[in-house]
This record gives C-alpha cells, sequence and structure tokens, in this order.
C-alpha cells in the first residue's frame, strides 16, 4: 500500500508512499515464522515489507496494475524469494495462490482505493490536479472513464455520480456531460472538472466540486466495490483456522462491505431484506474488537489520507466456509432504479 485513499486524495497534493496503519495492522496480522501471507494490494510495497520485516515469512503480493508489478522486482530481489510479485486483481487471489502452489494462508490484508502513485501520475488520468487522459484504469485495459463519460446514458452516469459518489448534483453533472459531449467528447480530466465546477458551488475551504464525481467514475471503471466482495468471500475459503483477515478502507461504501460481512461470518449480523436470517450457522470469524480501528492524530498529521481510513479485522474459526452473503453482493451493486432528478431518491 502506498498512501492509498478512496476518499478525497483526488484533489490533493503529492503524498509520501506511505503506509497507512501499518502499525495497526500488523498487530492485527501477527506475522510469523515459517507462515505465509497474502498482501491484496501491493502498491509501493508497504505492508508486504513490514509483514516480511516482522516475521521470517513468505508473502504473495497481488497487484492489478503493471506499474506496481514492474517497479516492486527489486524487492522481490532484496528479499531473496520470501516474496512472490504475482499481476492480478485480488478478486482473484485463489487463482493466484493455487498458481504458486500453497493450499491455505496464514494471513491476507487489503488496502482499498487508489494508491498515491497513481493519483501523482498525470498519465494515468485518477486526479484532476493534472492535466492528463480521463482514463483511471487500475489495469490498464478495458473500459476508461472517458469511454464511460462519453457512452453511458444519462441515467447511468446519474446513478454512478449518485451512489458511489454521494453526489446530490448527480442528475444535473449527467445532464450537462451528456449535453456537453454532443459538441466534443470528454477526453482529459480538466474537460470533465471544469465542467463540474461550473456546477457544484463551493467554498474556501470545501473538496474541490469534483471530488465525488471523479472517486465515483474510478470506482465504476474498476468494478472496486464487486472486487472488495469477492476478495472477502475468497479469503474466507483461502485463510486457514486462526488465520487473519485485515482490511484497511478509505470510504463509507468499502467499510460498509466489510462491515456486514464480518457481522454476518461472526454471528453479529441480523439478517436483512435481501438474505433473512433462515438459520444458526457456526461463524466463520471471530472478531478481537468492536467497530473498526483509526488512525492516531500523530499518523494524520504526518500523512492527511490516514484520516479516513478504518481498519476491520477478523480471525478465522475452523468452521467450512459459507455460502456468498447475499447482503454485501447487493451493497457492492448499483440499485436498479435509476436516480431521482437532483440525485436524490423521492
Amino acid at each position: 500500500m502506498s498512501g492509498r485513499g478512496g476518499g478525497n486524495p483526488a484533489d490533493g497534493g503529492p503524498a509520501p508512499h506511505v503506509p497507512v496503519l501499518l502499525a495497526e495492522v500488523l498487530a492485527a496480522l501477527k506475522p510469523q515464522d515459517g507462515e505465509t501471507y497474502l498482501d491484496g494490494t501491493f502498491g509501493a510495497g508497504g505492508y508486504a515489507r513490514g509483514i516480511l520485516a516482522a516475521a521470517d515469512c513468505k508473502v504473495i503480493a497481488l497487484d492489478r496494475d503493471p506499474d506496481a508489478i514492474s517497479r516492486g522486482q527489486a524487492m522481490v530481489a532484496e528479499f531473496g524469494g520470501r516474496l512472490t510479485l504475482i499481476e492480478k486483481p485480488f478478486s482473484g487471489m485463489e487463482e493466484a495462490v493455487a498458481e504458486v502452489g500453497i493450499r491455505g494462508l496464514d494471513g491476507i490484508v487489503l488496502d482499498i482505493g487508489v494508491s498515491s502513485m497513481q493519483l501523482d501520475q498525470a498519465e494515468r488520468g485518477f486526479s484532476f490536479r493534472f492535466a492528463g487522459p480521463l482514463d483511471m484504469r487500475m489495469a490498464q485495459e478495458g473500459e476508461s472513464a472517458a469511454d464511460l463519460v462519453n457512452t453511458r446514458s444519462e441515467a447511468e452516469l446519474a446513478d454512478i455520480f449518485y451512489h458511489y459518489g454521494e453526489e446530490r448534483l448527480a442528475r444535473v453533472i449527467a445532464r450537462a456531460i451528456v449535453h456537453d459531449r454532443k459538441e466534443k467528447p470528454f477526453a482529459t480530466t480538466r474537460d470533465l472538472a471544469d465542467l463540474i465546477g461550473r456546477i457544484v458551488r463551493s467554498r474556501p475551504g470545501d473538496i474541490h466540486p469534483a471530488t465525488r464525481s471523479f472517486q465515483a467514475l474510478r470506482i465504476a471503471v474498476n468494478d472496486e466495490l464487486n472486487e472488495l466482495a469477492c476478495a472477502l468471500h475468497a479469503a474466507e475459503r483461502l485463510l486457514k483456522p486462526g488465520g487473519r483477515l485485515v482490511v484497511v478502507s478509505f470510504h463509507s461504501l468499502e467499510d460498509r462491505i466489510v462491515k456486514v460481512f464480518l457481522a454476518a461470518r461472526s454471528g453479529r449480523g441480523g439478517g436483512s431484506r435481501h438474505a433473512p436470517v433462515q438459520g444458526v450457522e457456526a461463524p466463520t470469524f471471530r472478531l478481537e474488537t468492536r467497530g473498526a480501528i483509526t488512525a492516531t492524530d500523530e499518523e494524520c498529521r504526518a500523512n492527511p489520507r490516514a484520516r479516513s481510513a478504518k481498519m476491520r479485522a477478523g480471525i478465522r474459526t475452523d468452521a467450512p466456509a459459507l455460502r456468498v452473503e447475499a447482503q454485501v453482493i447487493e451493497l457492492a451493486r448499483l440499485p436498479e432504479q435509476p436516480a431521482r432528478k437532483g440525485g436524490r431518491r423521492r
């Protein structure tokens, strides 16, 4: 992890590549000699390095960004075979672990969001601080943010901005995009940020008017919430009894998915309209603490992106993995009914 964040980093200045909540993550993960851990979001290698330094163990690290994998090769050599890097999203962790012949894991850490390195590269198009292409693809392939903005319907765009960015003027922004793209397609981050800046009013000290919309587009382009939901269920299947799952998130949408999953799997969930209680099943995780762990004031001062970070953790029991949690999958999807006028539901 490299100063990741899912909240307001798109408009911030360059941040050092510092892993958020590293001490807390290591305390929850408890690395031991001879064990094998998975870092699902390698980034600049902050968590992986911390784990490898804490014990004589092995780390399988994943990242879907080919640039991160390329930069990490020096670290692979540094740790003499204890680190394995694989270019793959963390939703594919089961396949990755099988590729290296591992049958179970002693710990998994996931750091959700975009890395500061990605934000600081103009050519990646994650931030409107730079005049770069409207891209935002972590894996550098597939549909870009420009493709999405220039082809999706007004209703689809409004849903994305409202539900993934919690932007109250979602419908107005979507309508303006559809109107303006008829004359000239959106190609750069500045094109889109300037349009949103004319619509969303802000006061001194507020976040940039385009922050929420850019976040929403990034989540949609990379299917981030569904990736997280799939990864949580994969982690349940991969962890050995006593294995530890640690997740750091930076946005309420992400944290809610993690919270609901761990609550359901630890026996604290009470069911929902999506997944009513059908019977008592043995918990697959045990929670050592209630609620999320947040960064200290000292860390927040040193690294502003730590302010929105929340860490949740669970310890795998010996109960068999359960069926996919319907409520978690529902939280990762856009509602079928589009956002109403102004972005709010009636």
